[in-house]
């Protein structure tokens, strides 16, 4: 089967390719748009399903797509991808000191079936200080990054005091449990 990502995130490809596979890339030009009623463990949910209902139609038979989303939830609210500076700041400083949980949903498609599975992973932030986090956004530019962070990155490295579950679903895509699904789907 070939394997098709449907996503421009540099991320997901990078994680992709080191899994081990070779894929094509398309990117779902949809916008990202859900209902401010929408709980938010079903954003994510939602968001993927939403992407690989895009995509889905130019596939062939045994291809395989893999759309994900992820998000950052802290309390019941969705972090999204920083405006700019300010607004990186501010939710930097409410996640400082603070736990939150970074939920992927991966939505599959293959042979004009869906799978869908999700990943959450809980975070907790050292108490950040004004000088780390402007430090971080000057050097980082977390701009393209839910939450304003990537955990790959210098913040990471030296502001997670805690991570339960998976590394890599925080990074935008949970490779064991995904590698687990691909892995089903060629016995």
């Amino acid at each position: 089967m070939e394997l098709i990502l449907g996503s421009a995130s540099p991320r997901r490809k990078k994680l992709l390719k080191e899994m081990g596979f070779n894929f094509k890339v398309i990117i779902p030009d949809v916008a990202e748009v859900y209902s401010p009623d929408l709980e938010t463990e079903y954003v994510a949910p939602f968001l993927a399903q939403l992407k690989a209902n895009y995509l889905k139609s130019g596939l062939d038979r045994d291809q395989l797509l893999i759309c994900c989303d992820t998000v950052v939830i802290y309390k019941d609210e969705i972090l999204g991808k920083p405006n700019d500076t300010r607004d990186a700041f501010r939710t930097l400083t409410k996640l400082s000191g603070k736990k939150h949980y970074v939920m992927s949903a991966v939505c599959m498609v293959i042979n004009d079936k869906m799978i869908e599975f999700k990943e959450t992973t809980s975070i907790e932030f050292k108490t950040l200080s004004n000088t780390e986090i402007e430090h971080y956004i000057k050097n980082h530019k977390p701009f393209d990054k839910a939450g304003s962070y990537g955990i790959q990155e210098w913040l990471g490295h030296i502001g997670v005091s805690s991570i339960q579950g998976s590394y890599t679903n925080v990074m935008g895509l949970p490779t064991q449990r995904l590698y687990l699904e691909i892995m089903k789907l060629s016995n």
